[in-house]
């Protein structure tokens, strides 16, 4: 069931709401894509013409938000939603727009002083140039220099070198920050899973799909995700425990043919929410919990053993990150890392999880 908040109709009643669909027409920071920000009905009609899979959803559609007189209100106006969605424990899925809204869904987070991970699917960072005003090309650079600072760790999945600066790769490695290549990711789709599974909020940018596959956006090549990976990159967001947000920015409709993009985005909201409905309330918090088998694995040049979590429900691994009690309280849902059998798999030939290094030395 989808309530929906329509003209001349009351507003839907949240409480017992678990998904809120959110339109954000705004495209008034958009770089080279005008029009992205008039799609957000295109893609829900195609939603609601999907059926709902095998359990009893409670979404509500809240419509499109108001833009601001100034795009700072839009912003101001979205993670005020987005707070209060948050803090009820709804999950709020943003249509956009352009991407720049991501540093408006990040804000809210902000307000509940909670630490966060972000994903961002994406064919390059998003960094910007120096002093450049807040953008959909430069609103990961503000997200980081903003201050009070509640980002713990970002992911770039699928960008494409020949669209990244090479000092903009020195400076995610310098930042610890998780980046991995089209190619490296589509080589292996499953190990995708626990990138994903890490992060509380998820930007995609529908440039980061193939042009055949999603040709509705002005920035859109020919080389990116396909269709069916986007899918399951976003049934893998929504089966993730930790996930409390996901948006779907930049699908300009004036570049779509015959619907195609609004019909792909509507099968991933589809198979995100198909994944929400399917969670196994599975995290290793209480690690004496006859839900998990713990495998301590040595290392040569390594004091401590890594400790690795195996769920007994759904098969999916962490890795605990030592580090004292002070750090544990304040990153405590960042000590324990989503990682998978291939990482326990190369400690046990005595090398160290990349994954397991990259937090280590941010809690460090």
């Amino acid at each position: 069931m989808i309530l929906k908040n329509m003209e001349g109709s009351y507003f839907p009643d949240l409480e017992e709401v678990q998904i809120a669909l959110i339109g954000v027409p705004e495209e008034r920071a958009q770089v080279g894509n005008p029009g992205c920000g008039s799609g957000t009905d295109i893609i829900r009609d195609y939603f609601y013409d999907l059926f709902p899979g095998n359990y009893q959803a409670r979404i509500a559609d809240l419509g499109n938000l108001k833009l601001g007189h100034s795009i700072q209100d839009t912003y101001y106006a979205l993670t005020a939603v987005c707070s209060e969605l948050l803090s009820n424990q709804i999950v709020p899925v943003i249509i956009g727009g352009s991407q720049d809204l991501t540093y408006a869904n990040y804000r809210a987070y902000e307000d509940l002083g909670q630490i966060i991970n972000i994903a961002a699917i994406d064919n390059q960072f998003d960094l910007g140039e120096n002093d450049e005003e807040l953008n959909s090309r430069s609103y990961l650079s503000k997200i980081i220099l903003h201050q009070p600072n509640f980002l713990f760790n970002y992911t770039n999945l699928g960008y494409q070198t020949y669209f990244v600066d090479q000092d903009a790769i020195r400076l995610m490695d310098n930042l610890f920050f998780d980046t991995y290549r089209l190619g490296n990711v589509r080589s292996d789709m499953k190990e995708v899973e626990p990138m994903v599974r890490n992060a509380d909020m998820i930007s995609i940018d529908i440039s980061a799909i193939r042009q055949t596959d999603a040709p509705g956006n002005m920035n859109t090549t020919p080389n990116g995700f396909l269709g069916e990976e986007m899918c399951m990159i976003t049934r893998y967001a929504g089966l993730s425990d930790k996930l409390s947000s996901i948006g779907f920015y930049e699908y300009n409709p004036d570049m779509d043919f015959n619907g195609q993009t609004a019909h792909l985005i509507a099968q991933m909201i589809w198979y995100f929410v198909d994944g929400f409905y399917s969670r196994m309330q599975d995290y290793p918090i209480d690690k004496k919990s006859l839900d998990y088998k713990k495998f301590m694995v040595k290392l040569t040049n390594q004091q401590d053993e890594l400790v690795f979590f195996k769920s007994n429900k759904t098969d999916r691994w962490w890795m605990e990150v030592d580090c004292t009690a002070t750090v544990k309280a304040k990153y405590e849902r960042h000590y324990l890392v989503p990682c998978s059998y291939q990482d326990y798999e190369k400690a046990l030939s005595d090398d160290i999880p990349e994954r397991w290094l990259q937090a280590y030395q941010k809690l460090m």
